[in-house]
């Protein structure tokens, strides 16, 4: 545990309070909204919980759009398959259950005629990171094994795409530089969707200056999620907040190989866009195929906002999504 007092600010700006133990309590209470399992709900989208592991309470609600019930069931109309890590600085508990998540990840699977499986992994202090992204990964080898009648009626398992948001997009980010190295067949990964991936670092980002009281996310409240979820002892120049350090980008070269897409989303209105620009650019330098998807207005957690912004990039993401593929 960090021998410094603790920033009790930014604890109350995220809404925790430590413990003597090293845990926090979470005083913030997001709405929960239960899922839609029952296929003769009038519903666009029928959504159903289930469990990966028990062990680790890890489990994961998955989305299916009404379009691949009605239609005939043939290997060439199966539907695309996105894994969805949501947000929360590893530490807020943001739940697939809770309402801002839920609401999202339906729209996504109505827009993009997609299947969903929104996953919730195991959170920090108490489970510091790596514990996310080895969830990560073990959920990846659930849907790999065809655990669920969904997916085994209804996935094209030859187009799977990871997805996540803040620090959900650090985690596919992460999770996909092992999957590029991992035995996933017959699942097939397609491209990372990487929107407003949370990274960081010691030395000050200039949008982290400019913005460092966000209202959203002020940099006291950044400093103190990486102190939260990285490994006891290490600083922000760790590769899993700062992948332009260590061996992570060695990795890149797979997903080059690979022959994977990747978008990386952001907006002039988060702290973190400069991480994010910076991630875009080590991974065109390192050959990988990336669009760079940024929006003056947006700001962190925008796809919570009634914003006008989510409609051309769905139709961007529906667009990575149909196109055909070419193994390596």
């Amino acid at each position: 545990m960090s021998t410094q007092a603790p920033n009790m600010e930014a604890y109350a700006k995220l809404q925790i309070v430590p413990n003597p133990d090293g845990t926090i309590t979470r005083l913030l209470k997001l709405e929960q909204v239960p899922p839609t399992p029952d296929l003769s709900d009038p519903t666009l989208v029928f959504s159903k919980d289930v469990t990966i592991n028990q062990s680790n309470n890890t489990w994961a609600r998955m989305y299916l759009p009404r379009q691949a019930i009605d239609s005939p069931n043939t290997t060439t109309n199966k539907l695309p398959l996105l894994v969805f890590f949501h947000g929360g600085g590893f530490v807020i508990l943001f739940s697939p259950s809770a309402g801002p998540v839920h609401g999202f990840c339906f729209k996504m699977a109505s827009e993009l005629n997609a299947i969903v499986v929104s996953f919730e992994y195991r959170n920090a202090p108490e489970h510091r990171l790596p514990a996310a992204y080895d969830d990560g990964v073990e959920v990846l080898h659930w849907v790999k094994a065809g655990n669920d009648e969904w997916l085994r009626e209804y996935a094209d398992y030859n187009k799977c795409f990871l997805m996540g948001s803040s620090a959900g997009g650090n985690l596919a980010y992460n999770v996909g530089l092992r999957a590029a190295v991992d035995d996933l067949d017959p699942l097939k990964i397609r491209g990372l969707i990487l929107y407003q991936p949370f990274f960081g670092g010691v030395e000050r980002s200039a949008s982290e200056i400019r913005l460092v009281n966000n209202p959203v996310i002020p940099l006291m409240a950044t400093d103190l999620l990486w102190e939260l979820a990285l490994p006891i002892g290490v600083d922000r120049d760790h590769e899993y907040s700062n992948p332009t350090v260590g061996g992570g980008s060695a990795l890149l070269e797979e997903i080059r190989k690979l022959g994977w897409k990747v978008i990386v989303a952001g907006g002039d209105g988060d702290p973190l866009i400069d991480r994010q620009r910076e991630l875009a650019k080590l991974m065109k330098e390192k050959g990988v195929q990336v669009l760079s998807y940024f929006d003056a207005e947006l700001v962190h957690v925008g796809e919570f906002a009634p914003t006008s912004w989510l409609t051309p990039f769905f139709k961007t993401l529906k667009s990575l999504m149909l196109e055909p593929v070419m193994d390596k």
